[in-house]
């Protein structure tokens, strides 16, 4: 079964996040389908906008922490592995010349969330929770999460929220800067497809430019931010911590850490 779906109309590209009895993880499978759909998205003749969104009662758990359980090789060669790819996929979708939107619900989790902060405007469903747990499982951040939450959000506020793994509602994420506009859940998909048709009729080059403009001010921080993000949760994913406050999540325990 395909974890992402693409439809195309009127200027419009729509992503689909689809294994919603999963909660939508960032898993291997979703990892590939997105670095070739970013691929297609720079080749489409006539792209004007992306909207991004998701099946289910939840946007995304974030990572897929079953695959990070005792995998086969080690965890940080698994790491390794998968922010390459991910990372990758992560700074071509932010560089598009286009306005991408994010329609977000339910659970936005981990690296979800470093993903949907990266994006131009964020609209949410009030009820919405949005949470970075690396700390919470001996983890430090990956995704672009120390980037992207620095710029909505700013450094200390973005630090703290990492650090204590902080689970913000929809209204404390707007206030914070995460998102751009909360609404009732039963408006969701119409306020943000009407928010991206409008983008995709508007100035295109022009919002290019205006991208390209605001990347440029941060792309060193980002660029060396997702490299360094990448070999610290690969050193700490060789933890004991780590492999503690995986295990006590899947077992649904608290996990009792000793710092090495």
């Amino acid at each position: 079964m395909a974890s992402l779906s693409t439809s195309f109309e009127g200027g419009l590209a729509t992503l689909t996040f689809t294994q919603a009895d999963r909660g939508n993880p960032l898993d291997r499978a979703l990892i590939d389908e997105l670095k070739a759909q970013v691929q297609w998205l720079w080749q489409c003749e006539g792209l004007r906008c992306v909207l991004l969104r998701a099946e289910g009662p939840n946007f995304s758990f974030g990572g897929d922490l079953k695959a990070f359980h005792a995998p086969e090789g080690g965890l940080p060669a698994l790491v390794h592995e998968w922010t390459a790819d991910l990372h990758m996929a992560l700074q071509r979708l932010w560089a598009l010349p286009v306005p991408l939107v994010a329609q977000v619900h339910g659970a936005v989790m981990g690296g979800s969330l470093s993903l949907v902060a990266g994006c131009d405007v964020v609209v949410a469903a009030q009820g919405s929770k949005f949470g970075s747990a690396f700390a919470r499982i001996g983890l430090s951040c990956d995704s672009g999460t120390s980037a992207t939450l620095t710029s909505r959000m700013g450094m200390a506020r973005a630090r703290r929220f990492v650090l204590l793994a902080e689970v913000l509602d929809s209204e404390a994420a707007l206030a914070a800067g995460i998102v751009d506009l909360v609404v009732p859940g039963d408006r969701l998909a119409d306020e943000a497809a009407g928010l991206a048709r409008k983008l995709a009729a508007g100035p295109t080059r022009a919002y290019g430019e205006i991208k390209r403009l605001f990347l440029r001010a941060g792309s060193a921080q980002l660029q060396s931010q997702l490299e360094e993000e990448a070999l610290a949760i690969a050193r700490v994913a060789a933890t004991r911590d780590a492999a503690e406050g995986i295990d006590a999540l899947l077992a649904r325990r608290g996990a009792v850490f000793t710092g090495q």
